[in-house]
């Protein structure tokens, strides 16, 4: 007769160790995982469906993963509404539009429809809701623009367009500039503007850099000419009615002027009247600069350089008489002549801040 085994209940120190002993178990992964588990994940893998109808699946994934590819490389071209799409998303580098060549390009488009696409990139932030912003075809948005408004056709409603990313080809600014410096070469003021806007805008640390990091094929000697025609932006932007017509020579001799001390002379000049044609306009600029002495280089052992005489005085039909000089702190506006109060130089200095634009409460 087999002797019988007597039970002992388990000590705490052998419940201890079979809790544990679970627990590591439990926690082993997939190698040591239930049946359960295992059926699981053999059924996510599992596709119920006929092997056509899953061969038609895989090739519609791949499908959209080449689209995705495809667009993300700009490959795609997109038919987008026009009030999606901020033209001003970006300063633009031409100047001035030719009415001539617009009406020329809206009878082709007119006719045979847009043929080359514009440009555009995402601006999934923009507050005013515009889906894109305009990189390159300012010209061709707006002759689509325009037709649409004149025909209220609905071809003109949309515009052909492919998705760029401009920081894949050197930034918003830099994108704009190669694509027009390739369909139509801009003309050094241009160039000038465009680099001290996107120094303006925060692209850049300052227009010399903007000038080396926008045009970085050009040579020392061209990017040289870029910054002096970037100076006259500056400097005459605002007075300048005909400035993408300035021709290089005089637009060095213009530059040549400001770094000596020439604003007020050229601005005077300008200020006169406005020219209605560009050789107008240089006969005035140059009359200003024939009275400014050409200062020779010192580091060729020339002539030091003369300070600019100051604006000549003007005498007033009221007697008195306007003068002005610079000194350090800038530039003073002195009133002689008897009847000068207290009350006239009021009004003058109400006429200056008219004139000039109160500051802004």
């Amino acid at each position: 007769m087999a002797k019988r085994r007597k039970l002992e209940a388990p000590s705490p120190e052998d419940l201890t160790r079979l809790e544990e002993e679970f627990r590591r178990d439990s926690a082993r992964g997939p190698m040591s995982a239930p049946i359960a588990q295992v059926a699981a994940e053999a059924a996510t893998h599992h596709d119920p469906r006929p092997a056509p109808q899953r061969a038609e699946a895989a090739k519609d994934r791949a499908d959209a993963e080449r689209l995705r590819t495809a667009e993300g490389r700009g490959l795609v071209m997109l038919e987008l509404p026009l009030d999606q799409i901020d033209a001003d998303a970006l300063v633009r580098d031409r100047v001035v539009l030719d009415a001539e060549e617009m009406d020329e390009l809206k009878a082709s488009i007119a006719k045979g429809g847009l043929r080359l696409p514009i440009e555009v990139f995402a601006t999934p932030d923009d507050p005013r809701g515009f889906r894109y912003g305009l990189l390159s075809g300012y010209r061709r948005l707006k002759a689509v623009r325009d037709l649409h408004a004149l025909t209220k056709d609905p071809r003109h409603a949309t515009i052909k367009a492919v998705l760029r990313d401009p920081a894949a080809m050197g930034g918003t600014f830099a994108a704009m500039i190669e694509e027009n410096e390739i369909r139509a070469s801009l003309s050094q003021f241009e160039r000038g503007r465009i680099a001290v806007i996107a120094a303006q805008q925060g692209a850049f640390v300052n227009t010399e850099e903007a000038v080396n990091a926008l045009f970085p094929m050009a040579s020392k000697a061209k990017r040289s000419k870029i910054r002096s025609f970037a100076l006259i932006f500056e400097e005459l932007g605002d007075m300048l009615t005909f400035p993408d017509l300035i021709k290089e020579k005089e637009g060095l001799r213009i530059a040549t002027a400001l770094r000596e001390g020439a604003e007020a002379r050229l601005r005077e000049a300008l200020a006169v009247r406005v020219p209605e044609t560009p050789a107008e306009e240089a006969e005035m600029i140059a009359a200003a600069l024939d009275g400014v002495a050409p200062v020779a280089d010192k580091s060729r052992g020339g002539r030091p350089k003369k300070a600019a005489p100051p604006p000549r005085p003007r005498p007033l039909r009221s007697g008195l008489t306007l003068e002005a000089e610079q000194d350090r702190g800038g530039w003073l506006i002195r009133l002689r002549g008897g009847r000068v109060d207290r009350a006239l130089v009021e009004v003058a200095m109400f006429e200056l801040e008219r004139l000039l634009g109160p500051a802004e409460d």
